[in-house]
């Protein structure tokens, strides 16, 4: 059965009257970067929200610009008009303390040869300034205008009962499953010793029709929009020889071989001294949300340029966040020495990066559309381990044998001991471990857990936690 769409609500206007301000507000989230620089949304953003029980999706636009061309804003105004096109009621907004503008005007005229309801809405209206934006609205024929304040929430009663005149009955929002992977760690004090234990976890099924969220990092300019855009095989994202033209983090439901994905295109990372743009500062935050959120990473690399550290480090915040990480080596197709470079990256890597082995590598070409699929193969062998359950009583036969073939250093003369191992959550695989001292048990031995696990369990480069839990006394009373 197809997935009902959602009621889809555009935000529509020239550039600085508080459209992504808005947009926060009503999906209730930082998701679009705001600042009075004029053009720093780009793409169009897309979120789910619930307003008085319906369920809804708020889009935030690029400001409407006079340009047609290939230019920075000609391509911002094709975003646009493509956002305009998916949308159900089209919410044009313009700023009360400027009143209307020519540029007002000239969209205004475009927007009402548009098929879809419109609403005008007045912003900025916090004050009596904005009294003049709201007497000259009533000039541009969309009749009545609704005053607000989207940085002081003021006029949103008035503002969701003229969305909710044109949402269609139905369209109640259901709740979903809360998706927390967080780990109660005092709830194991009970687990010990316990091999019949198995953590609550959700049906194959369940996780099969949630999304998988892919986060597309990496530095500026080496095609992580463009990858996007081939995978979905539409320009959904702005690309073009501009460095920085992606800001927001932007989010893309997607469907390839019948799995349900969210693809997020971020903006582009360099090393933090070279941040110094409060906008750039912005949109860095953003992507690391966006990794932070994810379950898969893929890292974009230019394979013209190799890798270096900048790279390495965002590679190695992935794996701190305990998020999937594949290695997406683009511009494969214009690589002179494929054999060299690609040995130099995997070098570097097992060099840089020893707290995880064999992280899944492949060379494309997002440009061309080469090894897109041997790509996504690779991401869903990647989410499938990063999903991995050992049994209980499996792990602890594999720790007795472990800890028989090499056992952890002596505490002041005497064994610590490792007594009881227990797979307590998925997505990363997450361990408990029970031993005499945890606190002396040294992190090389740790690495050595860790990585044993991902051998012996067969699950190459993927991220994996031991949390260290102190044995009870058998003989305390």
């Amino acid at each position: 059965m197809m997935e009902k769409k959602r009621f889809r609500i555009a935000l529509i206007g020239r550039p600085n009257v508080g459209k992504s301000t808005l947009f926060n507000k009503v999906v209730g989230k930082q998701m679009a970067i705001v600042d009075d620089t004029p053009g720093v949304t780009r793409d169009y953003r897309e979120e789910d929200t619930v307003i008085q029980g319906k369920a809804i999706t708020m889009i935030d636009t690029a400001g409407l610009e006079e340009s047609f061309d290939d230019s920075m804003f000609g391509r911002m105004r094709a975003q646009t008009e493509r956002a305009v096109e998916s949308a159900d009621l089209l919410a044009f907004i313009i700023d009360g303390r400027e009143g209307v503008t020519p540029l007002d005007q000239h969209f205004a005229a475009w927007l009402r040869k548009q098929k879809q309801p419109k609403l005008l809405i007045v912003n900025k209206c916090e004050s009596s300034k904005g009294d003049i934006g709201i007497g000259e609205s009533y000039g541009l024929g969309f009749g009545q205008p609704y005053p607000i304040s989207a940085e002081h929430v003021h006029g949103f009663a008035d503002l969701f009962e003229a969305f909710l005149e044109h949402i269609p009955d139905g369209d109640e929002y259901v709740p979903e499953e809360d998706d927390d992977d967080e780990i109660d760690f005092d709830s194991l004090d009970d687990i010990e010793g316990n091999d019949e234990f198995e953590f609550e976890d959700k049906s194959a099924k369940a996780v099969s029709q949630k999304p998988i969220k892919i986060a597309v990092i990496g530095r500026p300019n080496v095609g992580k929009s463009t990858l996007v855009n081939a995978l979905l095989n539409e320009d959904r994202v702005m690309t073009g020889p501009e460095a920085g033209v992606t800001r927001d983090a932007i989010a893309i439901d997607w469907t390839y071989n019948e799995r349900k994905f969210k693809l997020v295109d971020t903006a582009g990372l360099r090393r933090k001294s070279r941040v110094v743009n409060q906008i750039e500062k912005m949109s860095v935050e953003d992507s690391m949300r966006a990794i932070r959120l994810a379950q898969i990473v893929v890292l974009v690399l230019d394979g013209t340029l190799g890798i270096d550290k900048q790279d390495l480090m965002i590679a190695a915040h992935a794996i701190e966040e305990g998020r999937a990480l594949a290695i997406a080596i683009n511009k494969w197709d214009i690589v002179e020495d494929k054999e060299k470079t690609l040995a130099d990256i995997k070098d570097r890597m097992e060099l840089s990066l020893s707290q995880i082995k064999d992280l899944p590598v492949q060379t494309m070409s997002a440009l061309n559309g080469r090894n897109l699929g041997k790509l996504m193969d690779r991401l869903l062998n990647l989410y499938e381990l990063w999903n991995t359950r050992v049994s209980t009583g499996k792990m602890n036969r594999w720790l007795e044998a472990l800890v028989s073939h090499h056992p952890p250093p002596l505490v002041r003369g005497r064994p610590n001991k490792l007594r009881y191992i227990t797979q307590i959550n998925t997505r990363p695989p997450t361990f408990a471990l029970w031993c005499s001292v945890p606190k002396a048990l040294p992190d090389s031995y740790k690495r050595y857990i860790m990585n044993s696990l991902r051998s012996d369990f067969n699950m190459p480069g993927t991220p994996i936690r031991v949390l260290l839990r102190k044995s009870k006394n058998p003989y305390a009373k």
